[in-house]
C-alpha cells in the first residue's frame, strides 16, 4: 500500500464518515490473563468515547511506509488453505459477529504479545464504498467501483497513572484522585486485507509497529505466519556496519558524506515528484551510489556480497531507513559534532603535524556554552 491509499482509509475513521458500528475489546494483564472483554456499539457511547476509540484505530494507519507501516504478503498456499489466513477471512466475512472466531483470535494474539504490563486488544470491522477517482484525483461519488470490507486491530498498552490532586468544579476544591488505568497509543496493529490500487487484496495485510526498533515478530508469526522485514532502525545499523566493514580503508568521511548526500537527494527528488509508491533502492542501486561516491570496484563487490548475506537476495530497502536526512553526526568517545547535512563541506579531515584532525571551517558566529567567542590570528592555539 502507498501513502495515498493509507491516507484515504485513515481519513474515514471519523464518527460521521466510517461505517463502524461496534468495537470488540479484550483487556489483558501482565500474566496474559484476560481481565475483561466487551463488544460495544459506537452509537451507545458518548461522542468523546467513540472518537477516542476511533483515534486508536487511526494511529494504526499512521507513520512512515517501510518504517512503521509494513506490507505483509501471504503465500498462495496460505490463501488456499492456511489456518492463519482462514481465521482473518472468517473475522472479516462474519463482520466480527462470530464470537467463537473472535475468541480464537484473541487467544492467539494474547499469547504472542510481548508488551510489558497490561494491554488492550481492539478489533473492529468497516466497509467502504470505493468511488472511482479520475486522473485529477477527484472522486466521482455516483460511480462506486467496489465495496472494501476489512478489519482493523489495535493493540495498546495500559498504564496506571499516579494518584494526583484534581480540581472539583462543583465543590471548588482539590481532591486526591486514585490511580487510573490509562490506555496509551497502540504499539502494534494491522489492517486486513490490504487496500492495494484502491482495491481489496487478500494476499496482503498492512502491519503497524510504533517502535522502529521492534517489529514484534512473535505476534506477526502467530497471526500471519509470514515474514516481516527487518526493523527500520536495525536496517540502518546493519547498513552502517556493512558499509564500514566492506569499504575498510576507503570508508572515509568524504565517502560516507557522499553516500549520505546521494541517498538524501534520492529522497528529496521522490518527495518533490509526489510519486505515491514508496521509494526503495536495490542492491544494484547501492552499487551505483558507492561507485559514484568514489568506492573502488573491489570494495563495491565486497559490499555486494555482504548485502545479500545481511538483507537477503533481491531485497530492496527504503533509503529513509538508511540515513538521517536531518542531521550529520561525527562522534568520538569524548566529542560529538552535529552538522547541518546541507553544510557538510564545513567539516574536513586533515593530518596536522602527524596527528589525525577534524577541521571545521568557521564562517559565522561561534559560541561556547552560549558565550560568543572571537577567533583570529592571535587565537591560533
Amino acid at each position: 500500500m502507498n501513502e495515498k491509499e493509507i491516507g484515504e482509509l485513515r481519513r474515514r475513521l471519523r464518527p460521521d464518515k466510517s461505517n463502524i458500528s461496534r468495537v470488540w475489546g479484550c483487556y489483558v494483564n501482565e500474566r496474559h490473563e484476560i481481565i475483561s472483554q466487551f463488544n460495544e456499539s459506537l452509537s451507545m457511547m458518548t461522542a468523546e468515547d467513540g472518537e477516542k476509540f476511533l483515534s486508536l484505530f487511526r494511529k494504526v494507519l499512521t507513520g512512515g511506509v517501510g518504517r512503521n507501516l509494513l506490507d505483509l504478503s501471504f503465500r498462495t498456499q496460505q490463501v488456499v488453505d492456511g489456518e492463519e489466513h482462514r481465521l482473518l477471512m472468517n473475522l472479516r466475512d462474519s463482520r466480527l459477529e462470530d464470537e467463537a472466531e473472535v475468541q480464537k483470535f484473541f487467544s492467539r494474539a494474547i499469547q504472542s504479545i510481548d508488551l510489558e504490563g497490561n494491554f488492550l486488544v481492539l478489533l473492529t470491522y468497516d466497509t467502504y464504498d470505493v468511488y472511482y477517482k479520475g486522473k485529477d484525483d477527484v472522486m466521482q461519488k455516483d460511480n462506486s467501483t467496489e465495496e472494501f470490507r476489512h478489519i482493523l486491530c489495535s493493540i495498546c498498552p495500559v498504564k496506571e497513572s499516579k494518584p494526583s490532586l484534581n480540581y472539583n468544579n462543583r465543590e471548588s476544591k482539590f481532591h486526591l484522585q486514585a490511580a487510573l488505568q490509562v490506555v496509551g497509543n497502540p504499539e502494534m496493529g494491522f489492517l486486513f486485507p490490504a487496500f492495494d490500487d484502491r482495491a481489496t487484496n487478500i494476499y496482503n495485510a498492512l502491519y503497524y509497529t510504533r517502535n522502529i526498533e521492534e517489529n514484534h515478530e512473535d505476534f506477526v508469526d502467530a497471526i500471519f505466519k509470514t515474514e516481516v522485514s527487518m526493523p527500520a532502525m536495525v536496517q540502518k545499523e546493519t547498513f552502517q556496519t556493512v558499509l564500514s566493514e566492506t569499504l575498510e580503508e576507503e570508508c572515509s568521511y568524504d565517502v560516507v558524506q557522499q553516500v549520505q548526500d546521494r541517498l538524501t537527494q534520492m529522497i528529496d527528488i521522490h518527495k518533490e515528484s509526489k510519486e505515491p509508491e514508496p521509494l526503495t533502492i536495490s542492491k544494484q542501486g547501492m552499487r551505483a551510489v558507492l561507485s559514484a561516491s568514489g568506492v573502488s570496484d573491489e570494495h563495491v563487490e565486497a559490499f555486494d556480497e555482504r548485502f545479500d548475506a545481511e538483507f537477503g537476495v533481491n531485497t530492496e530497502l527504503s533509503p529513509r531507513n538508511l540515513v538521517d536526512t536531518k542531521r550529520l553526526e561525527v562522534k568520538m568517545p569524548d566529542v560529538t559534532i552535529q552538522i547541518n547535512p546541507e553544510r557538510s563541506e564545513l567539516l574536513q579531515t586533515r593530518i596536522v603535524d602527524g596527528a589525525k584532525c577534524l577541521v571545521i571551517r568557521v564562517s559565522e558566529d561561534v559560541e561556547v556554552n552560549g558565550v560568543p567567542i572571537q577567533i583570529g590570528e592571535d587565537n591560533k592555539s
